[in-house]
């Protein structure tokens, strides 16, 4: 099966795509357009961004066509050796999982775009890119010939994202037998020695804990843009990551730490996801939703390794990385939803709602919830046996006696697992802390002692976060802190607050609060259907939203140095 890509006029957005496929005396063929990608577990109705579609047979004929779902096609083909499917792709939008083509790129995730045959998902592909003489690509796949490119199946095909540009910048190094590929998109000035040794510096201990890397070249996809941005996405041999703006990408201050945390997080996916995989997952299925709980493992436990990744390989200080376990503890006790539902359940309902607010105090987060899950997790093996395991021989068991021998996770799996190197049972933490949604304070607080660490929770920076217990965007209340003073008064998502004490409020909300604590506020607002409310609240010295800082206890016992050489390595 043989993809040949190309387009007209970039400026439109429009790739042309032609997919040339053997009937195999079929007499009708039917091709998939994926319905999600891998590494986002929600419905990305890509096919909405097909604009046309053709099939014709060797010979030239026109082929009778069918929609059979909104991303599924029969094709007619009797009497046919050929079908030759010609449509195109609307793509004008750029992030980590998307498809973009303007006129300095062509950006493609073929899992967006790419039509399969169903019948033969494990058939060889071909990839030809007719773009510009100058142009250079960005890909893992192999290379047979100028811009043509082969997948062993189509699962291969999907998870090869590719820049195609003339404005690529690329640098590459070599660690324990693998070639890393740095490829830059967009404005930016490199510093290649900075970069090579914090890449060195979080990648070394990843294929230590592993035991080895899974490819022999992997590449990172840099799209830099000029305003803020944030994103990654994982692939089995690359990454493509999104950040901005450029101007800020290297800066320690700026967001140097973001491209570091987000690199070293996606490149831990290699292992954990896209070879350690829930058993739902094994293999994809790319029509359909691929429902799995075990989403605080894929995401949850990357997100906390990609950190500790950090600190091991030294890339990361104390500062550093207590600034990221910060932002895990803020993002945790500033979501009501966790106390709601569970992230195992959470996991499955991505699929749901998992990337959006939904609605208000829903949701755990699979990513926040997962990591302190995974922490917590971690201490509990070290306490059971004396430091001699930790969750990182849960995770080389994932890799070594599970995906080597070609075996998806299941949640039993995953529960045995931890007890296995615990030693222990621990039904009672799995029914709490993963199947439940009980408050993590006293088991954390537990956790981080064993490292001599400690938190404390102090109001958000944001008067009327902290106090009045809301979040605004845009002059909209988009979320209420339950039984806040904002709660209590009658304050409502989607509230536009514009007076108080009969004065109007522009963008000063937290100073005329401020101003006026300890008497009791009247408050002008429109709800979101545009109608006047007028609310009463009383503001306490209570707070709501929170930010968290970490740090060592004052002194730190013998037993806890140890015990922090263990986790950390030094």
């Amino acid at each position: 099966m043989k993809y040949t890509i190309s387009y007209q006029n970039p400026n439109r957005h429009y790739i042309d795509i032609q997919l040339t496929l053997s009937t195999n005396n079929r007499e009708k063929v039917k091709l998939q357009l994926p319905a999600w990608r891998p590494g986002r577990y929600e419905l990305g109705n890509f096919a909405k961004n097909i604009q046309t579609f053709v099939a014709k047979d060797e010979k030239g004929a026109q082929l009778s066509v069918q929609k059979l779902t909104k991303d599924l096609w029969e094709i007619e083909c009797a009497n046919s050796t050929e079908v030759i499917v010609s449509y195109n792709y609307f793509a004008n939008e750029l992030n980590a999982g998307s498809t973009f083509l303007d006129e300095k790129q062509l950006y493609m995730n073929p899992v967006n775009c790419l039509l399969y045959d169903s019948d033969h998902v494990e058939a060889s592909y071909e990839l030809q890119l007719n773009i510009p003489e100058d142009y250079q690509v960005a890909v893992a796949l192999f290379s047979s010939a100028k811009n043509c490119f082969l997948a062993k199946n189509f699962d291969e095909l999907a998870d090869s994202p590719f820049i195609a540009s003339a404005t690529l910048q690329h640098h590459s190094f070599d660690l324990e037998g693998t070639k890393f590929h740095l490829w830059f998109q967009g404005e930016f000035k490199p510093d290649w020695s900075l970069l090579e040794k914090d890449f060195i510096g979080f990648t070394k201990p990843q294929i230590e804990l592993f035991g080895d890397f899974p490819t022999k070249e992997y590449h990172y996809l840099f799209q830099i843009l000029p305003q803020p941005a944030y994103h990654g996405v994982e692939h089995s041999a690359s990454t493509v990551i999104l950040l901005g703006p450029s101007y800020n990408v290297l800066k320690k201050e700026g967001r140097y730490e973001d491209l570091l945390g987000v690199s070293s997080h996606e490149l831990f996916h290699t292992w954990n996801v896209k070879r350690i995989r829930p058993i739902e997952m094994v293999p994809y299925d790319f029509s359909k939703e691929n429902y799995s709980k075990l989403g605080y493992l894929s995401e949850g436990a990357t997100t906390w390794y990609g950190d500790v990744m950090l600190y091991r390989g030294k890339v990361f200080d104390d500062a550093a990385f207590f600034r990221t376990f910060n932002q895990i503890l803020d993002r945790h006790y500033n979501n009501p939803g966790a106390l709601n539902m569970s992230v195992a359940d959470s996991s499955f309902d991505t699929w749901l709602d998992g990337y959006v607010m939904g609605v208000p105090n829903r949701k755990a987060s699979i990513y926040t919830e997962g990591a302190l899950i995974t922490f917590m997790l971690d201490v509990e093996i070290r306490k059971a046996s004396g430091n001699k395991h930790s969750f990182d021989d849960v995770l080389r068991t994932f890799y070594q006696d599970f995906y080597k021998q070609r075996k998806g996770i299941s949640e039993m799996d995953y529960k045995a697992t931890v007890e296995r190197f615990a030693g222990s049972d621990l039904t009672d933490f799995f029914t709490a802390y993963i199947n439940g949604a009980k408050d993590f304070t006293n088991q954390l607080n537990a956790s981080m002692n064993f490292f001599g660490l400690q938190y404390k929770k102090l109001p958000a920076t944001i008067f009327h976060e902290a106090y009045l217990g809301v979040k605004i965007m845009d002059n909209k209340v988009i979320m209420v802190y339950p039984d806040s003073s904002a709660d209590l008064g009658g304050i409502s998502v989607g509230d536009e607050i514009v007076i108080i004490n009969g004065i109007k409020v522009n963008d000063d909300l937290s100073q005329w609060l401020e101003y006026f604590r300890g008497e009791q506020i009247s408050m002008g607002a429109f709800d979101a259907h545009g109608t006047a409310k007028r609310i009463l609240v009383n503001l306490s010295e209570e707070f709501y939203f929170s930010r968290n800082v970490v740090s060592f206890v004052d002194s730190l016992s013998e037993e806890k140095q140890d015990n922090l050489k263990s986790w950390r390595g030094y």
